[in-house]
Formats: structure tokens, C-alpha cells, sequence
């Protein structure tokens, strides 16, 4: 069904470092197929995969003209898309073909393909006219002709008009007559002249006969109406007329003027012109003059549609004589259609660091009108880099000029403008909005080239000392500058512990508090880098400089002041005035005017005899010394900085105004003894007063610790829920005046492993096993005390002692064997070592012996010991958990006991 054809690859393109290929494909399908049908497979005529033509997103470009096929991506093949009717698709021209091109992108291709429709016999001939009239003179001689009306078929080739045939007659017989233009003109000739007398009137029938399988053919009528003699015919002046008109001609414009003669006269002699065998269109376009032979333009022309007409032209006098001519009208184009500017594929946005010669987009023009006014000049706006290079017929390629930056320019308008080249000329435009996408081309850039900052000493760790402050020329995300502090050292140090800089804003904060005495200054340097990919950097240097602050007191190096001695200076009675006595020497390590030292004498004993220098620290007699001046002179020197606040220092320098040196030894031993005899009574004060400070927070310490632990306890058995409900039993009497019970009652006290659900039962009958607490049972704690060992092992069992029928006590280790019991949940409370009428309830371990006796007071108590350690409560022994036992006690008082 198709085949290839013509396959030329056209010369490469860079399209984003892609190629586009020019290839040409035919194919033949018949005209009239239905909608679907295969036309072929231009996947594997052009070579491709099915997948380039889905990645490629591959269409079909048919500029202005119908759309009849369309592409199935899928299958690769082309398809028909609209049922192809080709006598309205071509007319009569032959080849009829359907032309396109294919596109695909990334990378982009074209393909032009052309489908050429075959004629199918699907039309048969068909006649304007049902019935032709002829009038003839029964005096038309033998070999007259008479044109008859031509049929139309729409097909062309064989399955055109081939041949005609009219009924069999004795008068007429058909004759074909062939055109220079290759069309066949029918005409009947007339064979066996006419007789009135014998047929007034004839009835044929012409049939038109095309060459397809099968045959179609169309039938008219002609009728012959046999006249009186009319023996000459009408005669055209030219069997051809030709006539030029513009395309813009108005309606009404005389295209042109037939003319045939006569040379009968009267009515025979009279001529009518009327068009005949001509297209029903052609005759919708020109009206033809019956009387005198003009040719007037009845609709508007357009040379694109139709560049030429031909019309035929029939001249028949009264008598029935014809002749025919034909005119040929020729449109002439004039420039009346701008250039079509079709933007087949475009790219809104491209990077900045495209390559030149990259495609942006590809742009087709057409323009209908032919000849000059057909041709095309395409133009872009200037001062960009930008060309519009041609790529084939009515195509174009937008592709880069030189290498593009997003910073100087990050957006074109680019206006494309055709022009043909007719008088005047037309043109028309468009304009393509390119966007410039960012690459990380641009280092951060310093607004400075280096920094230098100051910051006074003894500054607050964290204090932001200034900012550096970079730019990146890209946008977005590779022009967000961040901030590193570059590995360095300042005296061995890592940098990173005298300043940091936030990555974010770029501020240098202070790590650390300075000191100007110990580093006056340090560098580092700063990166600032980008947030692209490969990020890009640039560093500055940076110097700090630190800012001296008066924090240092002036030290005074002269005199040496000393604990342990004293240094006196010698000043003879016979010093004049002006004396130098001695010079007061000290420095201040800060700097500047903090350094600037100042001295003035702030206490002396005799403030007449001697100045200080204010700013060499002499001291000098400011009179004469006399003998009533006191061997010991004491001067208090202040010296202070020039700072603001300044910071000041004060020495004692000791005079002696005597001549010899056993004097001032006498003097001032005694000076020395006092003092350290001060010294040492200051020291034991502080001594005494720090101990006793000590002793009264340790005892109060304690006494707070003492009072938390039985508040404590207290609320411990405050909140239990265990109750100690005495029980009486019946025969409770009190004999022999002793307040001695003879008999016994007991204690039933239940535990569960939740302490604070307990309960107590009573009423046990005597013979069940119990515990006999009464003085008896001392001995108890001795012998469990020198068996230690047994009660640590946790399946030791009980001792229990228990009361048969007459009241005799019984030790029988045999009778219980109490399970042992976790420690854990074994919590002993109550009121530990307190002996009297008070009875709490107590938890121990079930490893333990209970033993009982009496107080000094009267009052009865239990001990209750584990193996651990020895404790005495008063009250009863109970155990948290879900076992049960029984406590037998033999009460000693009258007095029951309180419940609490």
C-alpha cells in the first residue's frame, strides 16, 4: 500500500546539542477510504522506534491545509483521519497529493512526507442540460456540425470521460473533435440532409461513457426541430479568446469580447452568445452577454484558489447555425496575502550556558501569493545574540549568536518579522518571550577587599564585633551566600575560639573576652560561598584590632613594699630644701594615655617637710629639716593612670630624719614590733570567728535533718490503714490483784501484698498455732542471736511455742513452717524504741524471731529482729504479704490497749 520514496537527509542542526534530519517519505492511497485505514508505517520507513516517536512527542504539521491523516504514536504508522474525496481535494488536477511535514523533538527532526490520493471511478458523467435543442434548416447540407453539450466527469485518467454515443439515426452521426488544452469536444454531423415534409422534429439520446470498472455513463436528450433553409452559420473571428484580469478586479469588470458574423440576413443573420460546456463554477464567476458577446465578472477572484478558467462559447443565428470558441482567462496575482508566521516548536526557557549555534525555536513562514509576491525575507530585532538562520523552504532556525548571561540580560523579547517582496510589500510579526535560566557562574563577591575591625578589651563573650558582607551576581539558589570562618590559628590557638561568624548574615561575634596586655591584634580570613552545585567561593582577610581599656592599677616597682621588714629612707637634719629624699617608681602595663601615671602624696606625717613630683615621683624637702621634726616620717604616695575611671595605687614610704643609724634602728624596731603584733591578733580573730561559724551550721544542719526524718515517719503511719483492734476474750477477769491475764486471746492479722489492704480476724481457736510472747520467752533473742546463721538461710523456719487444752507451753519447731517472703515488700515502721501504752502495727520479714518482755515502766514490747539487725517496737508483728499468721499475746495490764 505504500511505498518509500525520495529519502534525503538534510544537514545537521545543533538543538540543544541535538540534530534534526530532513527526510522525505511518498506514499499512494486511493481516494475514499474510510477513517482508520492504514496509509503506512512511518516508524520503520523513516527508521525510528516507536519510543522516539513518544519521547519525541512526534505531530503532524500541515500549516493552513485540511487535516485528512493523523499519527498514531503507538503503532508508528499513519492513519486516515478524514475520508479523502479527490475531485474536492484536486479538481481535475492530476497528481492529486496531500504534502506535511513530521516533527519530533529532543532532538528535533522534520520529516516531509507527501500521500498522493489515486482517482477511484466513483463519479459518473454527468450532463448540465437533460435536453438539448437544436433548430436546423432542412437546408443544412451534409456535413454540417452541431456542437452538443460535453459531459463532466469528475475523475481523470481512465476513470474520466472517454468517449460518447448517440442513438442509432440515419441523419446524424457523433464526431470527437480534440482541443490543443486536450479536451474533447463533441459534435453531431449531419450525415443525410434533413426534410421537413417527412420529420419536423427528431429525439436522441447522447450517452457519455467513462473508462472505469465498471463503466459509468450519463445520458441527455437532444431535440432537432428541422427548420426552413438557413445556409450560412455563424463564424467567430477567433476559435481562441484570451483575457488576463487581476485578482482584485471588481464585480461588473468586462473581461473580455467574442464576436461571430453571419452572412444570412434578418432574423437568420441574427447571433445569440451563450456559454456552453462550461463548469457550473466557471459560470457562477463570469456572465456572458447574449447580445453582444461580452464577458462581465459576476464574482470576486482569487488567484489561489484558481489561477485560471476556461469558458466556452457558443454563437447561434436564428436559424439554428452555430459555432463555438473558447476563452481562456488568466488571473494575475497581485500581493494581497502577508507572510503566515507559524512557531512550530519552541523553547521558553534556555540556560545561559548554552553553546552557540544552539536551536531556540524553529519557525515556518508562507505567504499564498506566487512570484515575487510569494517570496520571503525574515528579519529578528537587532543587538541580541540571536540569528534566524534558513533551514529549508519557508523554514527557519532561532538559534544563539554568541554566548549568553543571565546577569547582564535575563530576558528577550525576540520579534520576528517577514516581509515578501511585492509592491507594496507586506509583512507581519511575532514576538518570543526567551527566559535566561541561571548558572552558578558568579563567585560571591566582598564589598570590601579586606575588613579591619576594633573591639575594646574585656568585652562580653558573644558580642557581635561587625559584618562582612558578600553578593552573588546569579539568582536564587546559587546566589544564597553562606559564611565559614576559614581554619586558622592566632598564637597556636584555633581561630574558632576568638571569633565565629553566622553562616546566615555574615556577623563576627567575639568568642571569647580580650585582653589587650595579652594579644593586640590577629587575622583570619572569611569564605563566602554559594548555594550552587559546585558551590562557589571567594575569602577576604579580616583584622582585629584590640582596643586598649584602663583595667590594670599602675604597679609600683620602688620602694619594694615587704611584709616581713621595713625599708626606711635616711634624711639628714641638715638636708636643705629640695632635698631628694627618694623617687617613687611605677609603671602601668596598659597603653596610651591609661599608661600616663600621676603622683601625689595623700597622707604624711608632716605634710610642711615634703612634696611628691606630680609626674617623675620625686620626693623632695620642701623646707629646712629642723631638730623638733620627729625621727619617724610616714608618707602615703598615691599614683595614679590617666585612664577614664582611673585606677590609682598607694605605697608607704618610711623617712627617717636622723644623722645616725643606731637612732633610726631604735625607732623604728619598736614600729616593727607593734605592727606585728596587730597582724597576728587579726589573724586569730578571723580564726575564731570561722570556726564558730562552721559549728553553729553543722548543728543547725543536723537538727533540720533530724526533725525531716520524724516528720517523715509520722506521716508514714499516719496514712497507713492498718488497724491493732484489741480483742477480749470471755474469760477476761483480773485474779490475785496481780493484773495478770491467765489466759490468753489472739491476733489474727492478714496481709496482702498491697500494705494498705490489711485486715485483722479473730476468734481462733486456742489449739491453733501462736506465738507466746511473756518474760518467759526472753531467752528467745540469745539463742537466735548465737544462731545467726540459721535465720539467714530464707527456708529456716519459725520457732513457735503454742498452748495445749490444761495451759501448758509447748516449743515445737516442727508444727510451722512459714514460706520465706521477699525483702522487698518487708518495710518496717512505727515507733521505734519508745516504751509505752502505744501499740502500732509493724511490718517485718517473716525471717525473723519474735521474742517479748516488760519495760522498767510496767509496759509490755516485742522485739521483732531479722537476721540483718535488732530492733525493739512496741506493738505487734505483721507481714506484707498474702499469708497470714497469728500473734499470741499474754496481756500484763488491766489496761486495754488504745486503738491507734
Amino acid at each position: 500500500l505504500a511505498t518509500m520514496a525520495d529519502r534525503t537527509i538534510g544537514r545537521p542542526l545543533l538543538l540543544f546539542i541535538s540534530i534534526i534530519s530532513l527526510k522525505s517519505v511518498s506514499y499512494s492511497v486511493p481516494e475514499e477510504m474510510k477513517r482508520g485505514s492504514l496509509v503506512g508505517n512511518i516508524a520503520q520507513d523513516l527508521g525510528l522506534d516507536t519510543r522516539r516517536l513518544m519521547s519525541g512527542k512526534a505531530r503532524i504539521f500541515t500549516g493552513d491545509s485540511a487535516n485528512y491523516i493523523e499519527l498514531n504514536r503507538e503503532r508508528g504508522v499513519l492513519l486516515i483521519k478524514e475520508k479523502i474525496d479527490r475531485e474536492a481535494l484536486c479538481g481535475q488536477t492530476t497528481p492529486c497529493a496531500l504534502h506535511f511535514q513530521i516533527i519530533l523533538e529532543n532532538p528535533m527532526e522534520l520529516y516531509t512526507v507527501a500521500v498522493e490520493v489515486t482517482d477511484i471511478n466513483d463519479n459518473p458523467p454527468l450532463f448540465e442540460r437533460s435536453e438539448m435543442k437544436f433548430k436546423i434548416s432542412e437546408s443544412a447540407v451534409s456535413g454540417a456540425k452541431f456542437l452538443l453539450e460535453r459531459a463532466v466527469d469528475a475523475d481523470v485518467g481512465l476513470n474520466g470521460l472517454q468517449s460518447y454515443f448517440l442513438t442509432r439515426t440515419d441523419h446524424f452521426v457523433l464526431k470527437l473533435k480534440e482541443q490543443p488544452e486536450g479536451e474533447k469536444v463533441v459534435e453531431m454531423i449531419l450525415q443525410k440532409p434533413l426534410d421537413r415534409e417527412k420529420e419536423e422534429e427528431i429525439f436522441l439520446v447522447l450517452t457519455a461513457m467513462d473508462g472505469g470498472q465498471p463503466v459509468l455513463s450519463g445520458t441527455a436528450q437532444v431535440h432537432v426541430t428541422v427548420l426552413d433553409a438557413n445556409d450560412n452559420a455563424p463564424v467567430f473571428t477567433k476559435p481562441v479568446y484570451k483575457a488576463t484580469v487581476p485578482e482584485n478586479a471588481l464585480i461588473g469588470t468586462l473581461i473580455t469580447k467574442v464576436s461571430a458574423s453571419d452572412a444570412d440576413k434578418g432574423l437568420n443573420g441574427k447571433i445569440t452568445y451563450t456559454m456552453s460546456n462550461t463548469a457550473a463554477d466557471v459560470r457562477e464567476m463570469f456572465e456572458m452577454n447574449e447580445s453582444n458577446g461580452n464577458l462581465i465578472l459576476k464574482s470576486n477572484l482569487d488567484y489561489e484558489k484558481a489561477r485560471n478558467y476556461q469558458i466556452h462559447v457558443q454563437a447561434s443565428d436564428e436559424g439554428g447555425l452555430t459555432d463555438s470558441c473558447k476563452i481562456t482567462v488568466e488571473v494575475a496575482d497581485i500581493n494581497d496575502n502577508k507572510p503566515v508566521i507559524n512557531i512550530m516548536s519552541q523553547s521558553n526557557v534556555i540556560s545561559e550556558d548554552s553553546k552557540p549555534e544552539t536551536v531556540v525555536t524553529m519557525v515556518n513562514v508562507q505567504d499564498f501569493d506566487s512570484g515575487d509576491n510569494g517570496k520571503i525575507h525574515c528579519t529578528i530585532n537587532e543587538q541580541i545574540p540571536f540569528i534566524l538562520k534558513p533551514t529549508s523552504s519557508n523554514f527557519f532556525n532561532l538559534v544563539t549568536k554568541s554566548k549568553l548571561d543571565r546577569e547582564r540580560e535575563s530576558e528577550y523579547n525576540i520579534t520576528v518579522s517577514c516581509s515578501d517582496e511585492g509592491v507594496p510589500s507586506l509583512s507581519s510579526s511575532v514576538t518570543l518571550t526567551l527566559q535566561i535560566s541561571d548558572v552558578n557562574d558568579n563567585p560571591p563577591v566582598f564589598e570590601r577587599s579586606s575588613y579591619e575591625a576594633y573591639i575594646v578589651e574585656n568585652n562580653t563573650p558573644g558580642l557581635s564585633v561587625f559584618t562582612v558582607k558578600a553578593r552573588d551576581a546569579d539568582w536564587n539558589q546559587n546566589a544564597r551566600v553562606s559564611y565559614i570562618l576559614e581554619d586558622s590559628s592566632v598564637n597556636g590557638v584555633p581561630v574558632s575560639s576568638y571569633v565565629s561568624v553566622s553562616a546566615d548574615s555574615g556577623v563576627v561575634h567575639a568568642v571569647r573576652s580580650f585582653d589587650y596586655e595579652q594579644i593586640k591584634d590577629f587575622h583570619f580570613l572569611v569564605k563566602a560561598q554559594d548555594g550552587g552545585s559546585p558551590p562557589l567561593s571567594s575569602n577576604v582577610s579580616v583584622k582585629i584590632l584590640i582596643q586598649d581599656q584602663n583595667d590594670n592599677p599602675p604597679q609600683v616597682l620602688y620602694p619594694v613594699q615587704t611584709g616581713g621588714s621595713m625599708v626606711a629612707e635616711m634624711v639628714p637634719r641638715s638636708a636643705d630644701v629640695g632635698y631628694l629624699v627618694t623617687k617613687v617608681v611605677a609603671v602601668d602595663v596598659d597603653s596610651g594615655q591609661n599608661a600616663w601615671l600621676s603622683y601625689k602624696l595623700q597622707k604624711a606625717t608632716d605634710r610642711a617637710l615634703f612634696e611628691v613630683g606630680l609626674q617623675n615621683g620625686e620626693i623632695r624637702t620642701i623646707r629646712q629639716v629642723s631638730d623638733k621634726d620627729a625621727v619617724k616620717q610616714r608618707l602615703s604616695v598615691i599614683v595614679e593612670d590617666n585612664g577614664q575611671p582611673s585606677r590609682s595605687a598607694t605605697v608607704i614610704v618610711n623617712v627617717a630624719v636622723a644623722d645616725s643609724f643606731p637612732e633610726v634602728l631604735s625607732e623604728f624596731t619598736d614600729f616593727a614590733h607593734d605592727k606585728e603584733y596587730n597582724d597576728n591578733l587579726t589573724f586569730y580573730l578571723v580564726l575564731a570567728l570561722a570556726v564558730v561559724s562552721f559549728l553553729f551550721i553543722t548543728c543547725l544542719v543536723v537538727i533540720i535533718s533530724v526533725k525531716i526524718y520524724r516528720w517523715r515517719q509520722s506521716r508514714i503511719l499516719y496514712h497507713s490503714s492498718l488497724p491493732v483492734i484489741p480483742y477480749y476474750p470471755p474469760r477476761y477477769s483480773d485474779t490475785l490483784g496481780t493484773g495478770t491475764l491467765q489466759h490468753v486471746y489472739n491476733y489474727e492479722v492478714c496481709r496482702t501484698t498491697d500494705s494498705r489492704k490489711s485486715d485483722c480476724k479473730f476468734g481462733r481457736a486456742a489449739s491453733q498455732n501462736v506465738l507466746i510472747m511473756d518474760p518467759s520467752s526472753t531467752g528467745t533473742m540469745q539463742r537466735i542471736q548465737s544462731e545467726k546463721s540459721i535465720l539467714d538461710e530464707p527456708d529456716s523456719p519459725l520457732e513457735v511455742s503454742y498452748v495445749d487444752a490444761v495451759g501448758h507451753r509447748v516449743l515445737d519447731n516442727s508444727l510451722v513452717a512459714v514460706p520465706p517472703l521477699q525483702r522487698r515488700h518487708s518495710i518496717p515502721f512505727g515507733n521505734k524504741g519508745r516504751a509505752d501504752s502505744r501499740y502500732l502495727p509493724i511490718c517485718v520479714n517473716l525471717n525473723a524471731t519474735v521474742s517479748a518482755g516488760r519495760t522498767k515502766s510496767g509496759a509490755e514490747w516485742i522485739y521483732c529482729f531479722s537476721s540483718r539487725r535488732q530492733e525493739r517496737w512496741d506493738g505487734m508483728c505483721c507481714c506484707s504479704s498474702a499469708f497470714s499468721f497469728s500473734v499470741r499475746r499474754t496481756v500484763r495490764s488491766a489496761t486495754p490497749f488504745p486503738r491507734k
